[in-house]
């Protein structure tokens, strides 16, 4: 079982609601341990200065997991925080000319995969999570995130 802690500091619209979130972010479970997870929904400020601190690139973006690691002798049941920053992602999904909720859906899935170590530095890695996320998302019943549409 997950658990989330859902942090909203952002007044951005046609956010997700917690039970939405926690399915998608179950779907994303490679395991079946019982762990936390903070989900915080943030404005383009917050997403900019941790991007800033932490990946040293100077713009918000949409989606930042930070895997959760227990200092040696402690158990602590939590696999990390997400911070998605809401207007990038409507700002995504108008461009990519996909559906809110949509996009929101992969975004959680593909941040709760960082989360337990998948990642995308290098076309093998980009691979096998890619097609993760395409299955669990079919599962889901969204479309591929990764399909091209053609221009009209």
């Amino acid at each position: 079982m997950l658990h989330i802690n859902l942090q909203v500091v952002t007044d951005a619209p046609n956010l997700p609601n917690s039970n939405t979130l926690q399915k998608w972010a179950v779907a994303a479970m490679q395991g079946d341990e019982e762990l936390s997870l903070v989900v915080r929904i943030v404005n383009e400020e917050e997403s900019e200065a941790l991007n800033s601190s932490y990946r040293n690139k100077h713009k918000p973006t949409n989606v930042l997991s930070f895997p959760f690691e227990a200092p040696a002798g402690i158990e602590e049941p939590h696999l990390g925080d997400l911070v998605i920053c809401a207007p990038v992602l409507e700002k995504e999904a108008r461009e990519q000319k996909k559906p809110l909720e949509t996009h929101w859906a992969h975004i959680i899935v593909h941040g709760v995969l960082h989360l337990q170590g998948l990642d995308h530095q290098n076309d093998a890695e980009a691979e096998e999570m890619e097609s993760l996320e395409r299955q669990i998302l079919a599962h889901l019943g969204y479309p591929d995130p990764y399909a091209t549409t053609e221009p009209s």
